[in-house]
């Protein structure tokens, strides 16, 4: 199973890979404000790779619950000089967290490899296109509502979360390979939190094995996330640093299931955890 994009690939195979989280924003749910100055979140990219990451995913805009959108200059401000410097002192890939096209695109132009786009590319009528044309990796989210509104009252018909969010994503597959991106270059994310209850979330973790069957590797993004602090009890925000070792039951169990891609704020553990776990499932 590779993952290929703009000339690279990533063998998906055999190992899973973790995904360094850089937010630079004021407001992420976790480490909002911590490294808003480029310099600051360049050195974190490099730290999570000298961890071992395979890739890092920089976000300038937050989709916590509750967040409200910001603008498109705004979110390039953000990413943009961080974009440079990594590229600069880094040959491994950069994923931007945005759905917004101008952004996409500009972070392309300074040397990012994929796009991890929330909205499924339903969020820009432009960005199917841009991904397609630069030949970028693509990272296909589910979302119920908007992040301002998606946890005030999550529900799915007949409470079938998991046929819910794969046939929706199987959609958005089928949508982006409509504007030509290549289906060796897609990744799905069933967006643990994005509109879900914790049984919601604990419902998709175990229903990894029928999200495969769409054709396309999967990403979890779990880390640190509340609904892990609601079953551990470390339900303080500002204790979300807490929730490591919740986190690493995800990812154990995840991985054993069949994902493939963690998107983590703590590389080491996460890795850990994924060899053990490979290792277990006689793939060491």
């Amino acid at each position: 199973m590779l993952w290929r994009f703009r000339g690279r690939q990533l063998d998906l195979s055999l190992r899973g890979a973790i995904v360094g989280i850089v937010n630079v924003t004021p407001d992420s749910f976790s480490d909002g404000g911590a490294f808003l100055d480029p310099s600051a979140a360049c050195e974190q990219g490099l730290k999570l790779l000298k961890q071992s990451a395979s890739l890092l995913d920089v976000g300038g805009e937050s989709t916590r619950p509750g967040s409200l959108p910001v603008s498109a200059e705004e979110e390039l401000r953000r990413v943009v000089p961080v974009v440079k410097a990594l590229r600069a002192r880094t040959d491994a890939p950069i994923s931007i967290d945005t759905s917004k096209a101008a952004v996409a695109e500009a972070c392309l132009s300074e040397g990012a490899d994929i796009i991890n786009d929330v909205t499924a590319l339903e969020g820009d009528p432009r960005m199917g296109k841009v991904v397609a044309q630069s030949g970028a990796g693509l990272i296909l989210m589910h979302m119920q509502g908007t992040p301002e509104t998606m946890q005030a009252d999550p529900s799915y018909p007949q409470d079938d979360v998991v046929g819910e969010v794969a046939k929706y994503l199987s959609a958005r597959r089928e949508a982006a390979l409509g504007y030509g991106v290549d289906s060796a270059a897609i990744i799905i994310d069933p967006g643990l939190g994005f509109g879900k209850t914790v049984a919601h979330n604990l419902a998709l973790i175990r229903g990894i094995p029928q999200l495969i069957k769409i054709g396309s590797p999967i990403l979890l993004g779990h880390s640190r996330k509340s609904f892990l602090g609601k079953i551990t009890g470390v339900e303080k925000q500002s204790a979300s640093e807490e929730r490591l070792a919740a986190g690493l039951a995800v990812t154990a169990l995840a991985r054993s299931l069949g994902a493939s891609l963690f998107r983590v704020h703590e590389v080491r553990p996460h890795l850990d955890a994924l060899r053990v776990t490979e290792a277990l499932a006689g793939n060491h």
